[in-house]
């Protein structure tokens, strides 16, 4: 099988501070894989190096190879707004463009992409991707009204559309589900489910069940001491991961018993 993302020897920096230590990580295509450990760990700092993220923050750097459908997405001759085009972004709290309708914030990438595109074609794009992010039924009769406007679950949804809307490869999602309540978490990770027959999902959680419910794959991740790099410890089916770790450390974390 062709992994969608190889990761090898990755190592993520903060000028000279070193977050993130030789990670080598396969994720295959179509397929939830949750990045868990606990805080300081680098989770969220390695998913931001799945698109290019990592490198807008000052000072921020990437060395290994970070490999989608067998290029490297830090090649000389790869354009990172392209990059970052193939692979969305989801991030923890919703963040809708306040001052953009419903309507306008699903097409915004589109827009932003330069493709001249036809009212006919944006309302069907609207429709199709709200319906996806299983948003549709809810703002169908309110799309003018801002995206500030709704409730923080339905923000997260919007925001998931807003991604899918230029049909990405990858879904990058940073604990989407923490700013939420229950029933919006639920909601979401139902999405999620959905979402992997057409993408590849890789989700930074805190949520050991969420972990669970939603991912076919699990990565841990870890540190020895605070400001050590964060780790790779070990990755494998999440079943296996949470039934029959091979790390002590991974048993320990899921279980509870740090972390």
């Amino acid at each position: 099988m062709t992994h969608r993302i190889d990761l090898s020897d990755v190592n993520c920096f903060y000028g000279a501070f070193k977050a993130v230590s030789d990670v080598s990580l396969a994720i295959e295509p179509n397929s939830v894989t949750a990045l868990i450990g606990p805080s300081g760990c680098g989770k969220s700092t390695l998913l931001r190096t799945l698109n290019r993220m990592h490198e807008v923050i000052p000072g921020a750097s990437v060395e290994g190879q970070v490999l989608l459908d067998g290029e490297d997405i830090y090649g000389p001759d790869i354009d990172p707004v392209t990059v970052r085009r193939t692979v969305g972004m989801v991030f923890q709290r919703p963040n809708p463009f306040p001052t953009m309708s419903i309507y306008d914030n699903v097409v915004a990438g589109v827009k932003l992409n330069s493709r001249r595109v036809r009212k006919a074609e944006l309302d069907d794009l609207v429709e199709k991707t709200l319906i996806s992010a299983n948003l549709w039924a809810e703002v169908r009769d309110r799309l003018k009204r801002p995206g500030s406007s709704l409730s923080g679950g339905q923000q997260q949804r919007l925001c998931i559309a807003r991604a899918i809307a230029i049909e990405p490869a990858v879904l990058l999602m940073d604990e989407p589900c923490s700013a939420l309540d229950p029933i919006s978490t639920l909601a979401i990770e139902d999405l999620i489910s959905e979402l992997k027959i057409s993408y590849t999902i890789v989700i930074v959680t805190h949520n050991m069940q969420q972990a669970a419910r939603v991912s076919d794959s699990t990565a841990f991740f870890n540190i020895a001491k605070i400001g050590d790099p964060g780790k790779l410890i070990e990755a494998g089916t999440t079943k296996m991961m949470f039934t029959s770790p091979t790390n002590k450390a991974t048993e320990d974390y899921i279980s509870g018993r740090f972390g």
